[in-house]
C-alpha cells in the first residue's frame, strides 16, 4: 500500500473510513523524519501491515490534527483504530515504529 498525503479535513474523513490508520506528522527541516522516511516507505509496502493505511501530514500546515495529538516535535506519529487516536508520540527510531505498528494490528 502507498502512503496517502493528507490534511485536517481529509484525516477526520479518513480514520472514519478505516478500521486502523497510522499518520506520521513531518517537518522539512526535520533530519529524523527524512531518515525514518525509507523505513515507513518499507512498513507501507509489507504485506505484513497491508490492513493498516499510512499516512503523512505535514504538521505546519494542519494545526487542528497537530492541536488533537498534541504534537510536540517532529517525527510525531498517531494511531487510529475506528475512528478512535489509540498511541501517539515522537518516534526516533526503526524498531520504535515497529512496536507502534505491531500494538496497532
Amino acid at each position: 500500500m502507498s502512503i496517502a498525503e493528507s490534511n485536517d479535513e481529509d484525516l477526520r474523513q479518513l480514520i472514519f473510513e478505516r478500521e486502523k490508520v497510522i499518520v506520521k506528522f513531518v517537518d522539512e527541516a526535520c533530519a529524523v523524519c527524512k531518515q525514518l522516511a525509507p523505513s515507513y516507505a518499507r512498513f507501507a509496502a509489507s504485506p505484513a501491515y497491508s490492513d493498516i493505511a499510512f499516512v503523512r501530514m505535514h504538521a505546519s500546515e494542519n494545526p487542528v490534527s497537530s492541536q488533537e495529538v498534541k504534537l510536540s516535535g517532529t517525527p510525531f506519529f498517531a494511531s487510529y483504530r475506528n475512528g478512535t487516536l489509540r498511541e501517539c508520540g515522537l518516534v526516533s527510531n526503526e524498531a520504535e515504529m515497529k512496536i507502534l505498528l505491531d500494538k496497532l494490528k
